[in-house]
């Protein structure tokens, strides 16, 4: 049946041109923003989930930024650790020099003064942005290097912590901590000790007594051969007050005891209050000396009582110098380790940035190849739609040839 007041034909072919229509816009969208999901209407569920990962990317971006700074911060102070331990093995070579008799001492000990120097330069600059870990000034210092989230939503970072190294020379302040040797040699500040075992039974005793001096962090080392052993002071032993030398004999003794040297013994009797009793029953002469180092004086704090002016002086700096350069190594491949570290974290960071957003633009990124073809499919489908709705139209007009 005809009708001249309702055409459905043109009712259909108008809906399909409408629906055509609307899809040839969307797909015009998502050519021109590259984005099949560009709002929460397209898909809210997936819009919501990219917009997560999008913060987080950019989280990612400043822990990056971060990692960068604190692996430079790192740079700087192996550097300077570096740079402290050749100077260091320089000294050690002037204190090999003055072993010999027929040098000018002093003149060595010029050069070595000289050296120091230039290690507190070389701690000093060792900064970067403001921040050195070489001077003592910090203790451990945080570098953010994760955001981490959870499945409920919660978000927290976390940190790489670095352990600050103390590489000055300062704050060393001597104290008559060795004070009676039968055979050995004391300095006039009574800081350090040294004496010589001879093989088959050579036998010296070091008496121990700091008249009540102590302080919490006080250190006193013994190195035998090449070996040390060391005792630091703690609260309960200033309690003590009057057997602090006693707890620090102990404590030494316990610590030789340790190493566990070959044919070497040390001995304390509480009836000699402080001492201990060296004996070496080896097949060779064997070295062994002493060192104190007060509660807050820098990692080389000691370089300053370095004086080899004297032959007893140049033995005992000799021991002491190993074990500045020990630290001085340490120094370096503890900064070595954690540069290493952030930089790995660094890359990871990096690659998994990388994945965030290859996975953020696989959810709402347009497929381009698909959209071109459909494009086309749809602006013919358009056309069609266009001539469909057009003849449909003409209808009514075909019902006046009826009157005709």
């Amino acid at each position: 049946m005809s009708s001249i007041l309702t055409n459905s034909s043109s009712m259909v072919a108008l809906q399909t041109l409408k629906g055509i229509n609307s899809n040839l816009s969307k797909t015009q969208d998502e050519i021109s923003t590259g984005k099949s999901v560009a709002s929460a209407k397209d898909n809210a569920a997936v819009w919501a989930i990219s917009k997560v990962m999008e913060a987080d990317v950019k989280g990612f971006k400043g822990i990056s930024d971060s990692l960068a700074l604190g692996e430079s911060t790192v740079a700087v102070a192996r550097q300077a650790a570096e740079t402290v331990t050749d100077l260091l093995t320089e000294v050690k070579g002037k204190i090999v020099a003055a072993q010999e008799d027929n040098v000018d001492r002093a003149k060595i000990q010029t050069d070595i003064d000289a050296l120091v120097d230039q290690i507190n330069t070389v701690v000093g600059a060792a900064q970067f942005n403001g921040l050195n870990l070489v001077d003592g000034s910090q203790t451990t210092v945080d570098v953010l290097a994760s955001l981490d989230r959870q499945s409920n939503g919660t978000v927290t970072t976390s940190s790489i912590s670095i352990t600050a190294q103390d590489l000055s020379t300062g704050g060393y302040a001597a104290s008559n901590v060795f004070s009676a040797s039968t055979a050995g040699t004391i300095s006039t500040a009574g800081d350090t000790f040294v004496t010589t075992l001879d093989q088959a039974g050579g036998s010296d005793d070091l008496t121990i007594a700091n008249g009540g001096t102590w302080a919490a962090g006080d250190k006193v080392s013994i190195t035998i051969g090449d070996k040390t052993a060391s005792y630091t002071v703690t609260s309960n032993d200033v309690l003590a007050a009057s057997s602090t030398d006693d707890l620090v004999a102990v404590g030494l003794k316990n610590a030789i005891d340790s190493l566990g040297i070959a044919n070497f013994s040390v001995d304390y009797d509480s009836a000699n209050p402080g001492q201990l009793v060296f004996t070496n029953n080896g097949t060779a002469d064997l070295s062994v000396t002493g060192q104190f180092r007060n509660a807050g004086s820098g990692g080389l704090g000691t370089l300053s009582t370095i004086d080899v002016s004297t032959a007893s002086g140049a033995a005992a700096a000799l021991t002491e110098i190993e074990t500045l350069i020990q630290t001085g190594i340490d120094a370096a491949a503890e900064f070595g380790s954690a540069e290493k570290r952030i930089d790995i974290q660094n890359t990871f960071v990096g690659k998994l940035s990388d994945a965030l957003r290859a996975g953020i633009g696989s959810m709402v990124d347009a497929d381009m190849e698909e959209a071109s073809a459909r494009l086309q499919a749809l602006q013919v489908q358009q056309q069609l739609g266009i001539q469909s709705l057009s003849i449909a139209n003409q209808a009514p007009q075909n019902v006046l040839s009826l009157f005709r």
